[in-house]
């Protein structure tokens, strides 16, 4: 019992070094840069009859519409029956949402999400954010993303809500993450 528990002891100290030493991720910044966006983020939107998963987010997404643009990612986590997002239900509803993020200086950033449901997020071409659950309103991993200059990065993500109360939030920082204003959105 003894060995065991020093074999799973040394494989966890062996997990912690090897994400310790893992290089940020490095965004890609938009090319060319974008002019002219309008505050925010396009939005499109589906509602299927149910939605637990991601892939089936993703399958409903080749039927959505679009929808009023999003101010940003700063939606609260709501009451139970109010609407998703800038939806026009509270409940089983998909959302693909495209953009720009800005970030004002170069540097090492950690980025995470708070989600409710699902959310596969991407920024500058890498995943900045994933969760394939039904939860409560809850926080992705941080992740670790390395901006070479300022400016416009593009976003991407899938999110989904089943029932009950919905969220979605980004918090970015080269510290601990704080909330991304929403003036740090734009779309064509």
């Amino acid at each position: 019992m003894t060995f065991l528990k020093t074999v799973a002891a040394a494989c966890a100290m062996a997990l912690v070094a090897t994400t310790a030493l893992a290089a940020p991720l490095k965004l890609e910044p938009a090319n060319p840069q974008p002019t002219g966006l309008k505050p925010g983020l396009a939005v499109k939107y589906a509602y299927p009859p149910d939605v637990k998963t991601l892939n089936q987010a993703e399958r409903a997404l080749k039927r959505a519409a679009p929808g009023t643009p999003l101010k940003g990612l700063d939606y609260r986590d709501t009451a139970d029956g109010d609407l998703t997002l800038t939806s026009t239900q509270a409940h089983h509803v998909v959302a693909g949402i495209s953009g720009y993020v800005k970030f004002d200086s170069p540097g090492v950033y950690n980025i995470d999400f708070l989600t409710n449901d699902g959310l596969e997020a991407y920024i500058g071409g890498q995943q900045v954010g994933y969760h394939n659950r039904r939860v409560p309103c809850f926080e992705t991993q941080v992740v670790q993303v390395e901006v070479p200059q300022a400016g416009w990065y593009e976003l991407k993500a899938t999110y989904f809500q089943r029932v009950g109360t919905s969220c979605l939030h980004m918090r970015a920082g080269k510290g601990t993450p704080d909330w991304m204003p929403n003036s740090a959105f734009g779309y064509k």
